[in-house]
């Protein structure tokens, strides 16, 4: 398993080594101990999986705030996302900057989003399915969300506004400029 700072150092893609043969494959795809030597460390209280049947479908930017904040890892099982995360920890060099990975099936790619980062993401694939670790449980009192094609992020979707599938709550998500800055770096 390969652990990589992303242009956000806080912020980790981790590549599982997968071992493939006539029978399918098998792959380690969760390690504490060398996940916390490349820098992810958490204690994991929740497994979420959700299934997105069409293309276009766009789940985010979600957050939750202190004191049930949540470090997340996520990966697909099927289908494919690009999977974005915004750090929004007033103070950070990297405030209100992004990154943007595609995680997939086929690539088999995590993503280690901490506290203090709004996460997203848009299917690539029908039929995606995505499976993430959360450190702390879900708390709806304490959810939160950012308008996921905010201008002032500059996320580069892969679906047009009028395209996107949403729900009704991330479709009225307020602004980056309303942020009520929750995170401190």
């Amino acid at each position: 398993m390969k652990v990589t700072a992303l242009a956000i150092p806080d912020v980790k893609l981790i590549t599982p080594k997968i071992f493939r043969d006539d029978r399918g494959f098998f792959s380690e795809t969760f390690n504490v101990r060398v996940l916390a030597e490349g820098g992810v460390a958490g204690h994991f209280v929740q497994d979420n999986h959700s299934l997105s049947t069409q293309q276009g479908v766009v789940r985010g930017l979600h957050y939750q705030l202190p004191p049930t904040a949540q470090d997340k890892l996520v990966r697909v099982i099927r289908g494919a996302i690009l999977d974005v995360a915004v750090d929004i920890r007033e103070g950070s060099p990297t405030y209100g900057r992004h990154v943007a990975v595609t995680l997939s099936a086929e690539n088999w790619d995590q993503l280690w989003i901490p506290k203090g980062f709004a996460h997203g993401f848009c299917t690539l694939e029908p039929d995606t399915e995505v499976v993430y670790k959360v450190t702390d449980y879900y708390a709806p009192e304490f959810d939160r969300s950012l308008r996921w094609n905010d201008p002032d992020l500059g996320i580069k979707w892969p679906v047009s506004a009028d395209l996107a599938v949403l729900s009704a709550k991330d479709a009225a998500a307020p602004l980056f400029r309303d942020l009520n800055r929750p995170f401190q770096y």
